[in-house]
């Protein structure tokens, strides 16, 4: 039975090479056989049931902290450093971020306005400033994403050594993927 949409209609499915290369012009099923291939499907299935499940988390996360994607990916830097007890520099956070100075100032304009950062004198270099994510702002993000993160560790403590292993292997496989061709 197919699945359905939130309208009842039908969903299409995006991932069965059957049934979206039937030529077989871009993935070649041909030499699988039909256990092997339904056992690939069921992999592809749980890989976009996980990214479905984690971008709704994400979203959720923005939208309790009222912040973009950008800027929650700034805290969680920023938190991570605080833990560490290194302090980040708006340079700093430029590079880790992979964004310009001008975007980095929007950025922590944006997080001082809304009471998630504040901007403190570098505790070695008085001519520099050290980014700290608030108390309220830190509280937070450990009740949503860092909850999140606590239980995807537990999943993955209690494979074996060799379950991890194999789990590392394949996404990094999978990253390497993503390496596009040039077009």
């Amino acid at each position: 039975m197919p699945k359905l949409t939130r309208s009842g209609s039908p969903a299409p499915v995006l991932h069965d090479p059957r049934l979206n290369d039937p030529a077989q012009e871009l993935v070649r099923t041909g030499d699988l056989a039909p256990a092997d291939l339904e056992s690939v499907l069921e992999v592809l299935e749980s890989m976009r049931r996980w990214r479905q499940a984690e971008r709704e988390n994400s979203e959720a996360s923005q939208r309790y902290m009222r912040l973009g994607a950008s800027d929650m990916r700034a805290l969680r830097m920023l938190i991570a450093a605080g833990n560490q007890k290194l302090p980040m520099t708006p340079s700093a956070m430029a590079g880790q971020l992979g964004i310009s100075a001008a975007s980095t100032t929007k950025l922590l304009d944006r997080l001082e306005r809304g009471g998630h950062v504040v901007r403190r004198a570098h505790p070695d270099d008085r001519r520099s400033l050290v980014i700290e994510v608030t108390e309220e702002t830190r509280h937070a993000a450990r009740a949503t994403v860092g909850r999140e993160h606590a239980r995807r560790f537990d999943v993955i403590a209690a494979l074996s050594p060799e379950q991890r292993r194999t789990v590392a292997d394949f996404f990094d496989a999978m990253a390497a993927t993503a390496e596009r061709d040039a077009v």
